[in-house]
């Protein structure tokens, strides 16, 4: 029966504690190492101490913190965006997009979207990405449809592969795509810290909304939405985002202090992977990316093993709990060299 660890008595970090025994962590997806990170905690405390733990009102309250609005157009800027707009979680930042944007016409769903961008149930979409997107140009380009809704994730970070979305410029510029994006995995790791905004292709007929969590590499609990300032005023006046409590603020005053933060960290970051790349180059049993932290392994025993090593990795069954086991290794900035040479020992 497989170890199960729901009863940690100690913070995730680079090493976890469980029931007295300690073991190296190398799962989760705080890439940047930002919950443990000295400098960002001190920023954090700071920002309470201006303004406070939390804010309980909605955004449509006639008492408003200005910080807010100065937290997206940091964002924005930060990001290669006209505009954003911050939410309490990545969750709902997908929810109140689909919720505005589905309606505006025909949808397709590319493989593997996450399920915050689901309408009802999961899209009965498969196949890779690569051959969904050039059936997807041939049945808008063949279609008498001109307004298309395209749903995807910027990356799949299990078995880690980016998606390449180049496939819009075969699109005719006669069609209206609106193209929405989560980049929860990739937004201040992929694209030098950058988000997936700054490579998908632009165009007059292809309107952008891109999604995502920050509470991963940015290690702020809040979501985010990118996109022009037309759309961001739209979704800014829904229900949804008028009625929900925003995130805290004090989180959103450390982000904004933490730009040279972020790039130390993924300079760190991209140092662990350059370590681990290297010793895994020439296995066959390892699938990775040359600068994304993730480490999917085809041995289904490697977990197991492990653990018997004091050593913890991601390991869990996907899609749902019949599904096969999924085995990676994910580093963060939090670990150190000779954290990863242990690991490289063990494996």
């Amino acid at each position: 029966m497989r170890k199960k660890f729901d009863h940690l008595t100690s913070p995730l970090a680079n090493k976890v504690e469980a029931k007295g025994d300690e073991y190296l962590y190398f799962g989760g997806t705080a890439y940047l190492g930002i919950p443990r990170n000295q400098k960002f905690i001190r920023h954090y405390l700071n920002g309470i101490k201006k303004v406070g733990l939390n804010n309980g009102t909605s955004r449509n309250n006639n008492v408003q913190l200005g910080i807010y609005k100065e937290a997206e157009k940091h964002a924005a800027e930060k990001f290669g965006s006209a505009d954003a707009l911050i939410t309490s979680s990545g969750y709902l930042a997908a929810k109140l997009t689909i919720g505005q944007f589905l309606t505006m016409g025909e949808v397709r769903y590319a493989p593997a979207t996450h399920p915050a961008l689901w309408q009802n149930e999961m899209p009965k979409v498969s196949g890779s990405f690569t051959d969904w997107s050039l059936s997807i140009v041939n049945e808008i380009n063949n279609s008498e449809k001109i307004n298309w809704v395209i749903i995807s994730n910027s990356m799949n970070n299990l078995y880690p592969e980016i998606y390449d979305f180049s496939f819009l410029k075969k699109i005719d510029s006669h069609k209206r795509i609106v193209l929405i994006v989560d980049d929860s995995h990739g937004i201040g790791i992929n694209n030098n810290g950058l988000s997936a905004m700054s490579i998908i292709p632009q165009g007059d007929h292809v309107e952008i909304l891109l999604v995502a969590s920050m509470a991963k590499a940015l290690g702020v609990d809040a979501g985010i939405v990118l996109g022009s300032e037309k759309n961001i005023s739209r979704l800014k006046k829904s229900n949804e985002f008028l009625g929900a409590s925003p995130p805290a603020a004090a989180g959103l005053y450390a982000f904004m202090q933490s730009d040279d933060i972020y790039a130390a960290a993924l300079l760190k970051l991209k140092k662990n992977i350059k370590v681990l790349s290297k010793a895994l180059k020439n296995d066959d049993n390892w699938h990775f990316l040359s600068d994304f932290p993730v480490f999917f392994s085809k041995n289904t025993d490697i977990s197991e093993n492990l653990l018997k090593q004091q050593i913890l990795i991601s390991s869990f069954r996907y899609p749902d709990i019949d599904g096969a086991i999924v085995n990676r290794i994910v580093l963060c900035a939090w670990h150190s060299i000779a954290n990863i040479k242990k690991l490289i020992t063990s494996l």
